[in-house]
């Protein structure tokens, strides 16, 4: 049997077969386990000699991008911006190391309401989230027509009716709930990364506005913290620069200052607006590349192997956090990934390269709609067209990251099958390393295991029936064997396989899901 659902099972939908990817660039030993396998696992044991944090943050950032419904570079070019802002301001150097850091991770937290905003505006939270920066919602006339614009689009006008007016019902109170939702998760996450406290703040007060109208605390002046103020100016110029230009997003910093905008901070970005070069270098030039000229110089955080498994950590619940239904998939996948390499055989630095890719493999579900993700019920072939495109983005952000990059095609081919009827390119066993294979493996066994929109997770014997019918077609023989080894243990629990779908685990997202239904 062949499932064909949400992208995150085994499917039959074949891919365009293409033999682009480098095989080599992961090299392993052959397994110690008696297990009957005749595939080398592949990877990189890397010397890594001085990785900056910076480096690897930069490019994990734009999958935060692609959250937030923002140009590819968001993250970085408002880095760039908020710098050139404390540079003016003439900050410590240990203000700056903090504000860098908060900059680059300001959306650490923006997948978190992805789901509510879907629900609540039956619409494309990307979308809704896009708008939402080039809105000034204090203003109520101003949020009204934000909300008017993007309720149900595209539906009959009684949804878009029921629709505006469900969100208009739940009034401040509701708006202060979604963006606390994303504030005090990305703060979390940014203390999980072991940030200082100041980068922490920062973040958790993104979204406050001078004049006390900002959420989600209405803190007001100087109770906001300073790199708070510093972040949120930041990104909004960056938002209106890309989109409207230099003269665009000056006019807007104006139009809010002393509103929205500390006025000291504004008069520090008017300093800059004569620096033609720095423009110029901001629109057309490599970002990323920038970055470690605006770092301080004697702050660099080095990514250590430590630290390089806390940032894999981190973005995994990123990514587990964009869906209700999927809160716990990457780490379940990583879990089950491990379990499945011990019973196999190899070594303990091969194992922690299986699980980074696993806890990252799903990076690029942080662009597809949390419509779709949630959809309770089978896709239609342009939403699943557009399901089909995750593990490409995974592999692209993947390939910005420097240490992650020799992991890139491992974790972008979880969909792919032996019989090469998998994508995103349709890769056979030929072209599938063991590691591969061994992803794959787990990703078909948590997804079962797992509620979905369209149905209660499944028990282990169910799962291993429905998966021993696609062994030696879809999933490798041997890895499944070393599943069932794996599952024999009783040692990778998972709190979703009997349960109910999950919305009912997420308190927040109840009330919102009545709604729509």
């Amino acid at each position: 049997m062949r499932i064909r659902t949400h992208g995150d099972e085994v499917t039959s939908t074949r891919a365009t077969r293409s033999r682009d990817v480098d095989r080599h660039a992961l090299f392993w030993h052959e397994p110690r386990s008696v297990l009957s396998t005749t595939h080398r696992i592949e990877t990189v044991l890397i010397q890594r000699p001085d990785i900056r944090l910076s480096q690897v943050l930069a490019g994990l950032s734009y999958a935060l991008d692609l959250t937030e419904g923002q140009r590819e570079g968001h993250a970085v070019r408002s880095c760039l911006l908020g710098m050139r802002i404390a540079l003016e301001l003439q900050l410590t150097a240990d203000q700056r190391s903090a504000l860098f850091y908060a900059l680059l991770m300001k959306d650490l937290g923006c997948s978190s309401n992805a789901a509510r905003f879907s629900v609540l505006f039956g619409a494309a939270d990307q979308r809704v989230k896009a708008d939402l920066k080039t809105t000034d919602w204090p203003r109520a006339i101003e949020a009204f027509r934000f909300v008017a614009r993007n309720v149900a689009p595209g539906q009959f006008w009684l949804k878009r009716t029921w629709q505006l007016l469900g969100v208009v019902s739940r009034g401040p109170a509701g708006a202060r709930d979604v963006v606390l939702t994303r504030c005090e998760r990305g703060a979390d996450i940014a203390r999980t990364l072991g940030f200082q406290d100041e980068t922490v703040q920062a973040i958790r007060a993104l979204d406050e506005h001078w004049d006390g109208a900002g959420q989600p605390y209405a803190l007001r002046g100087d109770q906001i913290p300073l790199l708070a103020r510093i972040l949120g100016l930041a990104q909004t110029v960056e938002v209106y620069f890309s989109s409207y230009g230099v003269e665009a997003a000056y006019d807007m910093a104006m139009s809010r200052r002393s509103s929205w905008f500390d006025p000291d901070l504004v008069d520090a970005l008017l300093a800059v607006r004569s620096d033609d070069e720095f423009w110029r270098a901001l629109a057309n030039e490599d970002g990323a590349a920038q970055l470690a000229r605006v770092e301080p110089a004697d702050k660099v955080l080095v990514a250590d192997e430590d630290r390089l498994d806390r940032v894999a950590e981190a973005f995994a619940l990123v990514i587990d956090a964009k869906s209700p239904w999927t809160f716990q998939h990457s780490r379940g996948v990583a879990a089950t990934s491990v379990a499945i390499a011990e019973v196999m055989g190899y070594p303990r630095e091969q194992i922690r390269e299986i699980r980074r890719a696993a806890l990252l493999h799903d990076i690029g579900k942080l662009g597809v709609s949390s419509l779709i993700l949630d959809k309770p019920g089978t896709l239609t072939d342009d939403e699943f067209r557009i399901m089909r495109r995750h593990p490409i983005a995974t592999r692209e952000i993947l390939n910005r990251t420097g240490c992650f990059k020799h992991l890139a095609n491992v974790a972008a081919s979880h969909h792919e099958r032996l019989d090469g009827t998998g994508y995103d390119l349709g890769l056979g066993r030929g072209d599938l390393s063991m590691l591969t294979r061994v992803l794959c493996t787990s990703d078909v066994c948590d997804a079962l295991r797992a509620s979905r929109p369209y149905r209660a997770g499944m028990p282990t014997e169910r799962v291993l029936e429905i998966m021993g019918r696609e062994a030696g077609t879809g999933v490798d023989p041997s890895c499944f064997e070393a599943l069932q080894i794996a599952l024999g243990k009783d040692t990778l629990t998972h709190p979703q396989a009997t349960e109910v779908p999950a919305v009912r685990l997420v308190s927040a997202l109840e009330d919102d899901y009545h709604q729509a239904a």
